[in-house]
């Protein structure tokens, strides 16, 4: 008789644990109960909003709820990341770039949220390569730097703002190339970066593929090289590397993230729907155009790239003394 309750006991217990991940799936499945929002921190038509509204459409689809994109523009996007970490609705996420999860904290001493703490981290979304830019009157591969190892500091280079990963971007550079000193001069915009190298007010710059490549292919800027690997999306550019550059490797992000108390169902089940996402070959198409290239991670995959990227940032923003004005 005992032996019976036993095997009933155990038998119950198998069954109770073979039902854990069909309950803990059906938890996932019930989320979301209503529209989500997210949160960019730039406005309307800027890439990171395209980027954002590439995706919200098919996920939303595939949550069984709208996603509404939400631009609340300011300080290089920290605003809306801010609201993000303080959400508490379990319906909110962001969409951040680079610098929000990565020297955010170095360049605002008073930043809101913590980059590490105050979030969860849901995947990247797509990265690019940044060209390196130049007027067209100069040279090219190697003869570039020397030509601007002799210019020293009467060389300008323009980036849309201080901290930001152009900024960041040709500080590391500079870092990584003997005498390349040119001085910074931010702008309001790429657009206007590239303005003002037509104008002749500065001879440089780092600027995503999407914006400098039209310029480049019309024969009025001339690109040196790509921060990193070669690309699809602009294969006809050989890296930095090729041009005597060791160790720099540099991409510009968007990725989606939520608040640290997002629950663990709105967790696993945007996992597992932006994994579907991300692959589609429409979602894919529609990045690249915007000059992306589609990637999709994993939590740990995204953690991993912040902390790598995060202290490179550090670095350069300390050893450089890199202050906000």
């Amino acid at each position: 008789m005992q032996a019976q309750k036993r095997a009933l006991l155990i038998a119950c217990g198998l069954a109770a644990a073979a039902l854990l991940p069909l309950a803990a799936h059906a938890q996932a499945a019930d989320w979301p109960t209503k529209p989500i929002r997210l949160l960019v921190g730039f406005p309307g038509g800027s890439t990171p909003d395209i980027a954002a509204r590439t995706i919200a459409e098919p996920l939303g689809k595939a949550l069984g709820q709208p996603i509404v994109v939400d631009n609340k523009a300011g300080a290089s996007g920290n605003i809306a990341a801010d609201q993000v970490a303080k959400a508490t609705d379990d319906h909110t996420l962001g969409l951040v770039i680079n610098g929000n999860l990565t020297s955010s904290k170095m360049l605002y001493p008073k930043l809101p949220y913590d980059p590490v703490k105050d979030f969860t981290y849901l995947s990247l979304i797509a990265t690019a390569p940044l060209v390196l830019v130049a007027q067209n009157n100069l040279p090219s591969g190697t003869a570039f730097f020397d030509a601007a190892r002799q210019a020293g500091d009467k060389w300008n280079y323009g980036s849309v703002g201080i901290g930001s990963v152009g900024h960041l971007g040709m500080e590391l550079l500079k870092s990584r190339v003997a005498g390349f000193k040119p001085e910074h001069v931010p702008y309001q915009g790429n657009p206007q970066v590239i303005t003002a190298m037509l104008g002749d007010q500065v001879q440089m710059g780092l600027i995503p593929p999407g914006v400098a490549m039209p310029q480049v292919r019309a024969g009025k800027l001339k690109a040196i090289g790509l921060t990193g690997g070669r690309s699809a999306l602009v294969p006809e550019l050989p890296p930095l590397s090729e041009a005597g550059v060791k160790d720099f490797s540099l991409e510009v992000w968007v990725a989606l993230l939520g608040p640290a108390n997002l629950s663990k169902s709105a967790q696993a089940r945007i996992s597992r729907e932006l994994e579907v996402v991300m692959k589609t070959p429409e979602v894919r198409r529609k990045l690249f155009e915007q000059g992306w290239q589609a990637v999709g991670t994993s939590p740990d995959g995204m953690r991993t790239r912040v902390t790598e990227e995060a202290a490179i940032m550090t670095k350069i923003i300390s050893t450089r003394g890199i202050k906000l004005q």
